[in-house]
Order: C-alpha cells, then structure tokens, then sequence
C-alpha cells in the first residue's frame, strides 16, 4: 500500500510527489497548492501532519534503538562511541539534522512505544521504567499523538513518588491522552502540570523552590562586541519582568486605547518609534538597570511596581493549603508566596469561593503610603533579619500582623522591612514576628530552632542607633 493509498486526500496536491516522499533516489520540491480550494487545503494538512506523526514515531523508534547499542555498559564498543559521537542523542542529531533537543526527545520517546527494549515488551529486558506512559507510547506507536505532546505529558506528570503512584499517574495520562486533540502542545504541557499538582498539592511550594532554583541570567562577550545575555526565569521572577515589558511594549503590539491625552501621546510614541519591539524590551532593561543602580538606599525603592494578579480560591487561603496562580502564567504557586505578595506587592488576591463567584476583594488602604515606607526605611535602615546588610532600596515591607490572615492594619509599628530573601523565608518557612512597645522578635520555625528562641531585631538606621544610645 502507497502513501497514496492510505492519504487519498493528498492524491489531489500532486501525485509525483508522494511517490518522491517515498523513493529518496528521486529529485524532491514541495508540490504546488494553489490549485486547493479550501476544504482540499485543510484535508492535506491533517493527512500530511498524521504523515508526519508515522514519520516521527519511525524515527523515535529508531533513536531508542541507536540509544540501545550505545548504552553505557558496552563503554567504547557501544555503536555511538565507535562512531566518534559522545553520546546517542548526539550521533541521532548529525543523521537527523535536528537539534539537541529535538533528538533527545527522539530518544526518550521512542524508549516509551510498545516493543522498544526500555519499554518492558520484551520479558527478558529490564522491568519498564516508567509504566504509567505505556499508553502514551500505543498513542504516539499509532501516529494519533506527536513526539512533542508525548515529551509534554512525560514531563509535566513526573515520576511516581511516596505520595503520588504509579496508578494515579496512568490515569492522567488517560486524561491528557483523551484531551490531546484538542490542545496545542503548549496548553497540554500546562494542563499535564495541573493534574500532577492536584495528586500532589503538599509538594507545590517544593515545586515553586526546584523551578526558582533554576533561575539564572549569563552575559557572554562576542567577538563582534555584542555582549548576548541569556537566562532563565522562574514563574514568580517572570511575572514581574513580563509585566513590565507588556507595559513598554502594549502600544506597540496591539494595545489598550487611551482617552487620557498625555497616555494616548505616549501609546502614539511608542508605536511609531522607529526602533523594534525588541530593541525597546532592552533599552528598557538597561534603563531599569541604570535607575536602580542610582536609587537613593535610604528610601524604599518602586513606589509603582508592575501590575500583577494573583488568582486563589478563598478555601486554599484560609486553610493555607493548596495552590494559587499568577494571571497569565500556568504553573502554580504556594499559598505562602500568594501571601508575601499580599503583603508587599501592590496585590490584592482576587478570591472565589467554591462556586467560581468572586468575594470581597478586601480591604482599603492595604499597601503602605510612600510616606510610611520613607520613615519605615528611616527607622530600620535596611533588612531587619540578623545580619543581613541589605539596604533599604532593596527591602519590601513586610505586614507584621499577616494583611489576609490576621486582618493587620497598616501602621508604621505594623511594618518592617526585609529583604526579598528573607522576606521569602519568614513567609515560606514559617517564621514569625512579635513586636511588643517597639522591641522586634523573628520567632525560627522548630524545624531552626526546637526552643524557637526570639531572636531580637537590631536597627540598621545610623541616626536612630545614635538616638537610642544617647
């Protein structure tokens, strides 16, 4: 049976060139289309992308193969080391053309369909490792699933653990496998995110660490004298950087329209310019850059911070347990840090209740003024937590008395600064903080300290130092 046969839908593109997809010794240029009316355009489309799933899925399988008789055991004699390539995803790279990462899914994908030897078809290989994917494997062996959703279900479900089983996972994929057709490989790599954080929702704050863990920014001079800078951010630390560029760049890419004539002027500006969306991304990085490097550290720095939305049910934040979202973002965040943003952001949680209807959205005059934030920065003179030398420029105001929780008011003498550091640590690893006739106190979680010993906060402010020893 030819391609022909199987995808008769494509037999109206051009005949000689299915039998070129087949026959490699002969010549081969992408068929003429412009003779489809639509309903034939979209018709090859799908038979040449379920085309390409088959194609795929014999690569994959071959890759997993490659992977097998490169496997480290048989050390120099393995296939890939005889062939002068270090490892097999880069010996399946230099014959595919594709790229690193492309191989490597290659590989790990086509370890997963039925009959490979990682797969556990075969009663004298080792046991399968990872037999919650076995029907992910039937579904990309099949061609109904792409190398790409397979690798997005994989990673977003993770690996079994002591709370989280082997069964439970089996059936999101079921899940996901059912909602494929559906979504982009972007939306299914969100939605198998999703389902592994509803098995596993003691563990997100563990999650939200692992991914900030990974966050870095890398600076390289070229030869040319371009310096390329690359990096990666985690969910949190993008929510604050996408907000602000979305702000520079909102006119530019379709934004809001503004009646304000001083805003419409600026909305103007920025669409005409002559400069790209990206070269405006950058000249306003390094103008953030040069404006905080020349901030006044004895005032608290971002009067106005981005405009960022918190999302979490009333449940999750009463209970303190369960998960909450930024707006715009998939991957979830701890309760702990919805409520450091709370606490110091400019964000007000807009909470549902079970029925999806929205709640009051809190109380007024929740962020403290700039005049409170001047003075709070007069009187401590920088992170109050040991000996942190951080100063006031790089602090965030921290509510003593929990805004959300403990219904805290906004007075200067409910207020502290500390540092984003450890602003996250006393919100994320529970610390706690008494003040009692203007004496502070951290109170370490038992897990620091079993006798949770105060420690005493100590004034970074010179001047008010020299008060209190007088």
């Amino acid at each position: 049976m030819t391609l022909t046969d199987t995808m008769p839908a494509l037999a109206v593109v051009s005949e000689v060139s299915f039998s070129h997809l087949s026959d490699l010794s002969l010549p081969f240029a992408p068929p003429s289309t412009s003779a489809l009316d639509d309903a034939a355009l979209l018709s090859a489309q799908r038979s040449v992308a379920q085309i390409r799933r088959r194609v795929d899925a014999t690569a994959a399988a071959l890759a997993a193969e490659i992977e097998h008789r490169s496997r480290r055991e048989l050390g120099h004699a393995g296939l890939a080391q005889r062939l002068g390539a270090r490892t097999p995803e880069r010996l399946v790279q230099q014959l595919t053309g594709a790229t690193s990462r492309e191989a490597s899914t290659m590989v790990r994908v086509g370890g997963m369909l039925p009959g490979s030897l990682t797969s556990g078809s075969d009663p004298a290989a080792e046991p399968d490792p990872h037999p919650w994917l076995q029907e992910v494997g039937v579904a990309v062996a099949s061609g109904h699933l792409s190398l790409e959703a397979a690798e997005a279900i994989r990673i977003g479900l993770g690996v079994p653990d002591d709370t989280v089983s082997v069964e439970s996972l089996a059936h999101a994929a079921a899940t996901l496998l059912a909602e494929a057709t559906t979504l982009t490989v972007e939306k299914l790599a969100a939605r198998a995110r999703d389902l592994r954080v509803g098995l596993d929702l003691d563990r997100v704050a563990e999650r939200e660490q692992f991914l900030r863990s990974k966050r870095y920014l890398h600076l390289f001079l070229q030869p040319d004298g371009m310096t390329r800078l690359t990096g990666l951010l985690d969910p949190e630390s993008a929510a604050i950087v996408t907000a602000t560029f979305d702000a520079v760049t909102s006119p530019r890419r379709g934004g809001p329209r503004f009646v304000d004539p001083t805003l419409a002027a600026r909305a103007e500006q920025i669409a005409t310019d002559e400069r790209t969306t990206e070269q405006l991304v950058l000249d306003a990085f390094v103008e953030l850059i040069r404006i905080g490097t020349a901030a006044d550290t004895n005032v608290v720095l971002g009067a106005k911070r981005p405009g960022i939305k918190l999302l979490v049910t009333d449940k999750d934040l009463r209970q303190r347990r369960g998960v909450g979202f930024i707006e715009g973002h998939t991957e979830p965040v701890s309760i702990a840090t919805i409520e450091r943003h709370t606490c110091t952001t400019g964000v007000i949680p807009i909470k549902f209740d079970t029925e999806g209807e929205i709640l009051n959205l809190g109380r007024e005059h929740r962020l403290f003024s700039s005049r409170q934030g001047i003075g709070i920065a007069a009187r401590d003179g920088g992170c109050q937590l040991g000996d942190c030398d951080r100063p006031p420029s790089w602090c965030e105001i921290h509510h003593i008395d929990h805004w959300t929780r403990d219904h805290g008011s906004t007075n200067t003498n409910r207020g502290i600064l500390l540092c984003r550091h450890h602003h996250m640590l006393v919100h994320n690893n529970g610390w706690e903080i008494t003040r009692t006739h203007g004496t502070t106190h951290f109170i370490p979680p038992p897990d620091i300290d079993p006798h949770q010993k105060p420690i005493r906060a100590r004034t970074k402010s010179p001047a008010l130092t020299r008060l209190l020893s007088t």
